[in-house]
């Protein structure tokens, strides 16, 4: 299941987890990060158990943004034991998500 998170509790959750996080930084205006949605779904059901995926609203909690410097969207943010360890902007291809899990070796 994607969780979806928010300024308030995004360091808790990243800080918390045993597992690699990728962060979808979205809106709902954003056709791009529509286009992907249906992608991080299928990574969900692929890798649930070995990568969690969270979803976190820009226009609603852009504290997290600015902290991040997320200035385009759909940008996703790879985190490992707590620590940003990557970033991809736009709306990438299923292919392309994996290969930088794989470089990022969070798969």
């Amino acid at each position: 299941m994607i969780d979806t998170i928010d300024d308030a509790y995004f360091s808790r959750y990243v800080s918390s987890s045993t597992t690699p996080i990728l962060v979808d930084f979205w809106a709902e205006w954003c056709a791009p990060c529509k286009i992907i949605a249906p992608i991080l779904e299928e990574l969900d059901k692929d890798y649930g158990g070995s990568l969690q995926i969270a979803k976190i609203d820009v226009d609603h909690n852009n504290g997290t943004s600015l902290q991040y410097e997320v200035r385009s969207i759909p940008t996703l943010l790879f985190f490992k034991d707590g620590v940003n360890v990557g970033r991809m902007v736009g709306a990438g291809t299923k292919k392309t998500i994996l290969d930088k899990l794989e470089a990022l070796h969070l798969l």
